[in-house]
């Protein structure tokens, strides 16, 4: 609500003052922390002010100056000082003062940085529309060269292949068919290798005769072996990564199956880790083989870069545009990375998308857009499936904002991942929800279809949706375009 006594026009001239050294002053502490002072890039420093503005609760002063017909500071992520510094200048005229402001040039600066780093990681731009489409590629496009003409034709721009399947004689076959679609539609595709990494899944189950599911209640021992185990509890499965069990303490949170079963750590026993079934659907749910395990407030130490990682990327840096990183989480983890791509005499122009899925990774992600620092092109997918899990459905519609705005504020370009218009990729026919998802996700520089019989229609509506929603909607800006169905 606004005040009842707002600020005069001096007063907020000297809070704008006042917050501006703080942002100036406060940035310089992310800058140290990162290593970064000297001469750091424009895109570090807009992101270090970013965050010290957004140490502070600006509401009110926003209602103020939008009350006056000034800029709220609400759309200054890829702008921080030269939004305020437009604003102050405003002001200081009213009061017959003078204070410099950017030009235009310097204004829309970091808006034609992020869609420069836009172009170098994703290629030039559709003519119709900004966003770039990425479409998870099928097995099947292996063999059916006519699929990825197709899928050019209605408008991807990125293919991705998924390095958790097939193997490389598999995607071999899926680039070969690719490029030649390429050179017969002109038209320029990047490709995307999305290395596996670690994937802690459920291994082998063992239930006890009669009982096919779990229910909110029961106990499930979580262990190193393959069940059954010597213990008196009648539910086991064993983990696929061992090794993180050691790390588990009793309260710990364990989802198993993308969140459809919740449990807590209630027991450390030799043979395993106890777990008590707190959340699950009241028709109890099956306990299977091959489903997500996630560790939301475990602090688990586990290597990003897997043995078939390493492997795949032999492959991978020969053929690939661009390289996702799973479970990246700090920025020792790029080093690990950084090294083997050294290692193999990767290209510098080979694009680098760090796959944002978990809490620490949330915490850091400034920290790893600054440990980057331009030594390739960048970008970052927000991997909401899993992410959701480890931050808990209820955050997840503000995490994804906030990562949006940070990775705006850095000029770094941004994919929005998993399960956008998954019905209609499945089913032939979308949800309304997943409509006005799709209308959302024009927000960020690529949007990420996974496969389906339905690809094909996916990519042609999501094509059209990205299209219309350009001429509303910049990032956080509403566009006035005329409305023409009032006229």
């Amino acid at each position: 609500m606004a005040s009842s006594s707002p600020s005069s026009p001096k007063r907020l001239l000297e809070q704008l003052l006042e917050l501006r050294q703080q942002v100036v002053e406060g940035s310089q502490n992310y800058l140290a922390a990162w290593g970064c002072l000297g001469n750091p890039p424009a895109a570090l420093c807009n992101l270090a002010r970013y965050l010290a503005l957004r140490q502070h609760d600006l509401r009110n002063l926003q209602l103020e100056l939008a009350a006056v017909g000034l800029s709220s500071l609400g759309r200054c992520e890829s702008r921080v000082l030269e939004t305020l510094d437009a604003v102050i200048a405003t002001l200081a005229a009213t009061q017959g003062l003078s204070h410099k402001g950017p030009s235009y040039e310097e204004f829309y600066a970091g808006d034609m940085a992020l869609e420069q780093h836009t172009e170098a990681l994703f290629g030039p731009p559709s003519p119709h529309r900004r966003a770039r489409i990425m479409v998870t590629l099928p097995g099947e496009a292996a063999e059916q060269p006519e699929l990825l003409l197709q899928l050019l034709q209605r408008g991807m721009n990125v293919a991705r292949i998924n390095c958790a399947h097939d193997d490389p004689s598999v995607w071999e076959k899926m680039v070969a068919h690719l490029r030649r679609a390429e050179a017969q539609t002109q038209r320029r595709c990047k490709i995307l290798f999305d290395l596996a990494g670690p994937k802690i899944r459920t291994g082998p189950v063992a239930m006890p005769p009669g009982k096919a599911k779990v229910y909110g209640g029961d106990r499930i021992l979580l262990t190193a072996a393959i069940p059954p185990v010597d213990s008196d509890i009648c539910c086991q499965v064993a983990c696929t990564l061992p090794e993180i069990l050691a790390h588990l303490k009793v309260g710990a949170t364990v989802w198993i199956d993308d969140g459809k079963i919740g449990a807590r750590v209630v027991g450390i026993e030799p043979a395993g880790v106890v777990l008590e079934v707190d959340k699950v659907a009241p028709q109890g749910k099956k306990l299977r083989e091959e489903k997500g395990l996630n560790f939301p407030d475990s602090q688990l130490s586990i290597q990003p870069l897997t043995e078939k990682d390493r492997q795949d990327l032999d492959f991978v840096v020969r053929h690939a545009d661009l390289v996702g990183y799973s479970f990246v989480q700090q920025p020792a983890d790029l080093q690990l990375l950084f090294s083997e791509l050294e290692r193999r005499q990767a290209r510098p122009d080979l694009g680098l998308i760090l796959k944002i899925e978990t809490q620490r990774a949330v915490q850091n992600l400034p920290t790893l857009i600054a440990a980057v620092d331009g030594c390739r092109p960048l970008g970052v997918m927000i991997a909401r499936g899993d992410l959701a899990v480890e931050i808990g459905w209820l955050r997840l519609g503000e995490i994804q904002e906030e990562l949006l705005w940070i990775c705006e504020a850095a000029h770094v370009p941004v994919v929005w991942a998993t399960q956008v218009l998954d019905q209609l990729t499945k089913e032939g026919l979308p949800s309304r929800p997943e409509l006005s998802d799709a209308v959302m996700s024009a927000r960020a520089e690529c949007v990420m279809l996974n496969k389906g019989p339905y690809l094909l229609e996916a990519v042609a509506l999501l094509d059209e949706l990205l299209a219309r929603m350009q001429a509303h909607q910049h990032k956080k800006s509403q566009r006035l375009r005329a409305l023409y169905s009032w006229r």
